[in-house]
C-alpha cells in the first residue's frame, strides 16, 4: 500500500513538472493560454481595438471557452465570445492548423454565431454585427498581407458591399513588424511576457506564468482536460469493444 502512494506521488510530482514546463512554454498562439488570457476585458479591448484599428471600441462583456450548439446538436467551442458597446459580437479563435482556419469554418462559425444571437420574437433587423477573426499561424489566404477582411459583395452593382453586418477576419501571424498589428502579433509568439510590447498583455500572461493563483488556475485547466481526455478515450474504447461483441 505504501509503495503504491509513493509512485502516485511521484507521478503527481512528475506531471507537475512538465505542466510547469508546459506554462513557461505558453503562447498566446496556445488557444487554452489565450482563452485564459483574453476573457480578461482590457486584454480582449486591446486586442479588438488593434486588430479593427478603432481606438473607440469598448469591450462590454467577454467569454473564453464559450460553447454554441447547432439544432442537430454539434457543438463548437469558442475561443473567444466578446460583445462591445455597440452590441457588435466578435468571435476569436487561435489557429495554428491551417485546415482549421478554412473558408467553410468562417462560415459555419458565423452562421452558428449567427443563430445564436436572437431570441424568439425578435426581429430580424435585431441582429447584431458579428465578427468572426481568425488569428493564424501561418498565412493562409497566401496573399502576403497582414490582415484580410472578407465581406459579402453584390456583383452587378460592381462589387458593392452587401450590408448584412457580417465580417470575417484573417490575421496573418507570420508578419510581425514595427506596426502595432505587427507587434501585437509578435506578442503573440513570444514565450516571455517581460518581452511583450503591450503591458496589458504581458501583466495577464504574467499572472498565469509566474503568479502562483495564476499558474495554479493553469494547472487545474490541464488537470481538467487530461481527466477529460481519458474519459473520451475509455468512452471510444467501451463503443468499440461493445461493437466488436455484437458484430
Amino acid at each position: 500500500m505504501a509503495e503504491v502512494e509513493t509512485q502516485k506521488e511521484l507521478d503527481f510530482e512528475r506531471k507537475h513538472k512538465e505542466d510547469l514546463q508546459r506554462i513557461r512554454n505558453f503562447r498566446l498562439m496556445d488557444d487554452d493560454f489565450m482563452s485564459k488570457v483574453f476573457e480578461d476585458k482590457p486584454c480582449a479591448e486591446c486586442l479588438l481595438q488593434i486588430i479593427l484599428n478603432r481606438d473607440d471600441l469598448t469591450v462590454q462583456e467577454v467569454h473564453g471557452q464559450h460553447d454554441l450548439k447547432n439544432l442537430q446538436g454539434r457543438s463548437v467551442r469558442l475561443d473567444i465570445l466578446a460583445v462591445d458597446q455597440e452590441n457588435h459580437t466578435y468571435n476569436i479563435e487561435v489557429q495554428r492548423n491551417d485546415h482549421g482556419a478554412g473558408a467553410k469554418r468562417a462560415r459555419y462559425n458565423s452562421s452558428l454565431l449567427d443563430a445564436n444571437l436572437l431570441n424568439p420574437g425578435d426581429k430580424f433587423d435585431e441582429l447584431p454585427e458579428s465578427y468572426i477573426i481568425f488569428i493564424t499561424e501561418h498565412d493562409v489566404l497566401k496573399g502576403a498581407k497582414p490582415l484580410y477582411t472578407v465581406n459579402r459583395t453584390i456583383s452587378e452593382l460592381d462589387h458593392a458591399i452587401f450590408t448584412d453586418g457580417s465580417h470575417i477576419i484573417y490575421v496573418n501571424g507570420e508578419i510581425r513588424n514595427g506596426t502595432a498589428l505587427g507587434e501585437l502579433m509578435q506578442d503573440f509568439f513570444c514565450k516571455d511576457p517581460r518581452e511583450m510590447h503591450y503591458k496589458v498583455l504581458s501583466d495577464r500572461a504574467g499572472y498565469f506564468k509566474k503568479d502562483k493563483e495564476g499558474v495554479d488556475t493553469m494547472c487545474k485547466i490541464m488537470e481538467e482536460l487530461r481527466d477529460k481526455t481519458a474519459a473520451e478515450v475509455a468512452e471510444k474504447v467501451t463503443s468499440e469493444r461493445n461493437h466488436e461483441i455484437a458484430l
